[in-house]
């Protein structure tokens, strides 16, 4: 299954995703507990049956319990997630994103995370050529 596919995700969908990558592998009482607003046992039991069937999780029966566990690892789904949100809201350019960021944040931003993100731009410049 293609990272990409994480993109089309329901609200609750991607919760328990995100559950699960912060958890590793966790059972659906586990999921239950992690979730804000948990909906019922029974419901996380079939948004957990329609995330298997898309085929972002799987699982392995331990005894009675089903433990689940992501098929895609987070830094490829992260990935994903930047090229899309990239091409929705900022036309594919992380200049355009980096520039939104750093406005939204301008105010929290000290020196050492400033120099940081000077070495990272130098750092590409370099890789770049």
């Amino acid at each position: 299954m293609k990272a990409e596919k994480l993109i089309h995700l329901s609200r609750r969908e991607r919760q328990i995703m995100d559950a699960v990558y912060r958890l590793g592998r966790a059972t659906a009482a586990e999921l239950q507990d992690a979730l804000p607003e948990p909906p019922g046992y029974s419901a996380v039991r079939a948004h957990l049956r329609v995330l298997e069937e898309k085929g972002h999780l799987r699982h392995e029966q331990d005894g009675t319990r089903f433990i689940y566990s992501a098929t895609v690892p987070a830094s490829r789904a992260r990935g994903a997630a930047l090229k899309n949100l990239l091409s929705t809201f900022f036309e594919g350019s992380a200049a355009n994103a980096v520039a939104a960021l750093l406005d939204l944040q301008k105010d929290q931003l000290g020196d050492d995370e400033l120099s940081r993100l000077s070495k990272l731009i130098e750092q590409a410049r370099k890789e770049g050529r």
